[in-house]
């Protein structure tokens, strides 16, 4: 019962893994930009989310839908009238822009609301149990809502005209325009989505972790593992590579403690460079 306790806790915590990493993904896979902005972006949805709260009594799981609008809005913009004439540059230039992107946002962050840790404190709700298993009801919601936020992106990758544009880009962006899609509009609107979604995902996380923009480091770094695993620009991969993710944590800590945490995250991460470069859905091209 121990070990399925443990279990447990990293399926929730690889759901919420899942939509850290979903926008990150989309983006790396579409655009061809590894975004450096990206852990910022979630830190500044949850200032949002706990803003909206402290100020208006608005809940996270309904501020995160016009959070996610605006961050589509100032994503869209971003990449439209400043990444969007590095795009063709090597590698090293999106880099570096994306990166002094990120460290005027925190350092804005940082002066509108200071270092000091935050936290959406909701009121105290009864966990949820079932036999001698204990699930904290808080990161129960906020795992459901990850991943419905995730399903939900890909329906629409899947079953609408944007979706299908997105996905012919990202296989050929030459092709796609010969059919007609407006590749740069295409570009816009995927780095819209990413970083819609990693507001979002910052507003899922309000109510869980505290929230300070030293803290986007850290969650960079988690999209970047759950993007490797799960495979570049797939939705269902980010899904299973964030539960991986959840779990390898989740045990790994329960039998060699928490400080080997994010040691067995980067030992999995090498081990999928070496032996599995696409990922668990990825597929060889886009690596």
């Amino acid at each position: 019962m121990v070990l399925l306790q443990v279990l447990l806790n990293g399926l929730l915590l690889g759901g919420i893994y899942a939509c850290i990493g979903a926008g990150f993904s989309l983006v790396w896979g579409v655009v061809n930009i590894i975004n450096i902005l990206h852990g910022s972006f979630i830190v500044l949805g949850g200032y949002g989310a706990w803003y909206a709260y402290a100020h208006w009594g608005v809940h996270p799981f309904i501020a995160m839908l016009p959070i996610g609008l605006l961050g589509y809005a100032g994503g869209w913009l971003l990449q439209q009238y400043v990444i969007r004439h590095v795009m063709a540059a090597k590698v090293l230039v999106t880099l570096t822009l994306t990166f002094g992107l990120n460290l005027l946002l925190n350092n804005l962050m940082t002066f509108g609301f200071s270092a000091d840790f935050r936290k959406v404190v909701l009121p105290s709700q009864e966990p949820i149990t079932w036999a001698a298993l204990t699930l904290p009801t808080d990161r129960t919601l906020s795992m459901l809502a990850a991943v419905a936020v995730v399903l939900l992106t890909h329906v629409l990758m899947t079953r609408t005209m944007l979706g299908r544009s997105i996905v012919a880009v990202r296989m050929d962006p030459q092709a796609a325009q010969l059919m007609g899609v407006d590749v740069p509009r295409t570009f816009a609107a995927t780095f819209g989505i990413g970083t819609g979604l990693a507001l979002i995902a910052g507003a899922i996380l309000s109510p869980i972790f505290p929230i300070s923009p030293v803290a986007a480091d850290g969650y960079l770094g988690k999209a970047f593992i759950v993007c490797v695993l799960g495979g570049l620009g797939s939705l269902p991969g980010v899904l299973a590579g964030g539960v991986l993710l959840g779990v390898v944590e989740s045990v790994g800590s329960y039998f060699l403690g928490s400080s080997h945490a994010l040691t067995l995250s980067y030992v999995l991460l090498l081990a999928f460079l070496l032996l599995r470069p696409q990922g668990l859905m990825g597929k060889k091209g886009f690596e």
